[in-house]
This record gives C-alpha cells, structure tokens and sequence, in this order.
C-alpha cells in the first residue's frame, strides 16, 4: 500500500500534468462506486477523466436529470462541450429498478426523517446518537434521533461517513436492528397522490437501492411515506443496461 505522503506526491503530481484537480472531480461525482463505468471506484473513473482516458457519459447517473448541474460542472472542469442527454428515470443501483421520484430532505435538513421502530427497547432521548441497522439492510447506519414519541424515534441519518472519521468526537450506543416504518422528505418529481404505492428513491441512501412504500400524507411537495420495504413487489420497471 502507497504510503500517504507518498501518494499525495503523486496525486500533485498527476494534477500538474492533467490541469484538474481530483478532489474536484471525486466530489461531483455520484460516489456510489458501482462499477457501471469500468472503473472500480467513482476515485478511479475520476483518474480516468483526468487524464482523457475515459468518456463522462460512461457514468449512466450523471445522465440523470437529478445530475444535470454536476454533469455540467465537470464538463466545464474539464473543458468538455459533451451535451447532456437527459432522462426522467431515476434508477437505483442495486436491482437496476426505476424510481418514482426522489425524496429529499426537509428544508435545511440534513437528511430524510426516518422512523424507526427500534427493538431494543430503553428510554431514548432527543439528541441521542445511536448505531443500527435498518431490517433487510446489510450496512449499519449513524443517526441522531430528533424526537421519540410512544416507541417509535424519529432520526436524522449522520453516517457512516461521520462515525468513519476518526477525528470526530462522537459517542454512539449500538441499538441493534430497527424497522424502518416511513419518511418524511420532499419529493422532486412528479408528486404522488394520498394512498399510492411507490417506489422512491432515498436522498443520500447508501446503497442508493429503491424503496417501496405508501403515501399516507402530502402536503405540497412534503410527503410521509410508511409501510416501508426494500423488496420492492409491485411489478419493476427495470432500466435498460
């Protein structure tokens, strides 16, 4: 393994030759490291583009119109005039299934809410940090719970990337595993009627794998969404490979 002073010279040394910066390149990137691009990581495929190696369109998110500002941006970072070619689909990685629409955080928020149903049962409190891992998902989950009432705990999502720092001062008890039973969020794209059966697609979820669920409220673009499965059992619109 390239230690790290080592590797910093490198990467200086490869952006003096290329004019872009990586860091720049890695942060508008999609992140989800799902390999579609022939890259092993998005870090890789922004090495790639770096150096005129590789095509952006061979990244199948940024096409997305939910990407279109990061398309552009590095476009413009490396002097590219590719045109954006627009879809309405929104697809997960995991499964491939197209989603109804994205759910965004509340304004100023810095996540979905999600609550939780958590099985192990003691006296939560508003401002708790804790660690679980939601049913039937395999990644555990950093969240701080902003409000507990008759059981259920309602969280902002802070990690992994938070509790993966090691400079960060942050004390997490392990809960164990949790039922996912709704969102809240704003939904950007076409908006769901009270009742409907959806297929949504988290802001910032990990595996950026879709979701299913019922609409029980909305309000403007606001929606509460409970019933929460990751199997997604009505029919899938699976996108094109």
């Amino acid at each position: 393994m390239m230690r790290p002073q080592r590797q910093k010279r490198v990467i200086a040394r490869r952006e003096a030759a290329t004019g872009v910066k990586l860091s720049d390149l890695t942060t508008l990137l999609p992140g989800y490291n799902c390999r579609d691009c022939g890259y092993k990581s998005c870090y890789e495929f922004a090495q790639a583009l770096a150096q005129r190696k590789a095509d952006l369109e061979s990244c199948r998110f940024l096409s997305q119109e939910r990407f279109e500002d990061r398309f552009a941006e590095i476009a413009a970072i490396l002097g590219s005039n590719v045109p954006i070619t627009k879809t309405e689909k929104t697809v997960g990685v995991l499964d491939s299934y197209v989603a109804d629409f994205v759910l965004k955080p509340l304004p100023g928020e810095c996540s979905c809410r999600e609550v939780l149903f958590p099985f192990y049962r003691k006296d939560y409190q508003k401002g708790d940090l804790i660690q679980y891992r939601p049913l039937g998902c395999p990644l555990p989950h950093f969240a701080r719970i902003i409000d507990e009432e008759k059981g259920l705990i309602t969280v902002h999502i802070i990690g992994p990337c938070h509790r993966i720092d090691e400079t960060a001062d942050m004390t997490f008890e392990d809960v164990g595993v949790c039922m996912v039973g709704g969102f809240v969020g704003i939904v950007d794209g076409e908006k769901p009627t009270v009742g409907q059966t959806v297929r949504f697609l988290p802001d910032g979820c990990m595996m950026q794998k879709v979701h299913s669920g019922v609409v029980v409220q909305m309000e403007n673009d606001r929606a509460i969404i409970e019933g929460i499965d990751l199997k997604v059992w009505s029919p899938p619109e699976c996108a094109e490979q």
